[in-house]
């Protein structure tokens, strides 16, 4: 890809010309009269993309990664909260009070010992739910790490152009003088911040659009 960014002449327009070209890393940015051309051997997909002009809103290095597991891992920690804090504010036991159906020779020659037996059972899980409730409760707390700790493995800083209508276009990862390259590319693709010969540039770019 270094030799087509070197050789970009071969992939103007007839009328279209350099105004700028940006280095960051591996990555080459090309900024002509129409286009933003960025060769980008070092990120996932195509390794030539290019961009019309006007469709380039902005210029950022932006840190992000993979949402899904920061959403998964919220969502564990946040149930796993709720269940610890009820798990802690109620008392089950003393809400049941002492309940106690157990079996008695009455209810055997009636039948309905066993029922009873199934009654009193539920009534034991019910008063001690409060205990599974903090124990689940701190377990989702400890599950919710995982993801979160993936999402944080998984977050990239990246200097990207920000298209109209369309996903963030990626030039490199963590570049050198980012502050520099971003505003070097800025003055050369944006009309508002481009200055002397370039808001020239830009006024002949509107005219040929018109």
């Amino acid at each position: 890809m270094a030799d087509w960014s070197d050789r970009v002449e071969e992939l103007l327009y007839e009328g279209e010309e350099v105004t700028e070209r940006v280095s960051a890393g591996d990555a080459h940015v090309v900024v002509t009269t129409h286009r933003v051309l960025a060769f980008t051997p070092e990120m996932v997909g195509e390794n030539f993309r290019q961009v019309e002009r006007p469709n380039v809103t902005d210029v950022a290095v932006r840190s992000d990664g993979e949402t899904r597991f920061l959403l998964t891992g919220f969502r564990a920690g946040l149930f796993g909260v709720v269940l610890l804090a009820v798990g802690m504010a109620v008392d089950f036991g003393a809400l049941m009070g002492d309940i106690d159906l157990s079996d008695t020779g009455s209810t055997g020659q009636l039948g309905i010992g066993g029922i009873l037996g199934m009654v009193q059972g539920m009534i034991s899980i019910i008063s001690s739910l409060d205990d599974y409730m903090r124990m689940i409760g701190a377990l989702l707390l400890l599950v919710a790490l995982v993801p979160v700790a993936v999402y944080l493995y998984s977050r990239e800083t990246r200097l990207v152009l920000t298209i109209a209508g369309g996903a963030d276009l990626p030039i490199a990862t963590s570049p050198d003088d980012a502050d520099e390259i971003v505003a070097r590319l800025r003055d050369a693709i944006l009309p508002d911040g481009a200055t002397g010969s370039d808001s020239r540039r830009s006024i002949d770019l509107l005219d040929r659009i018109g």
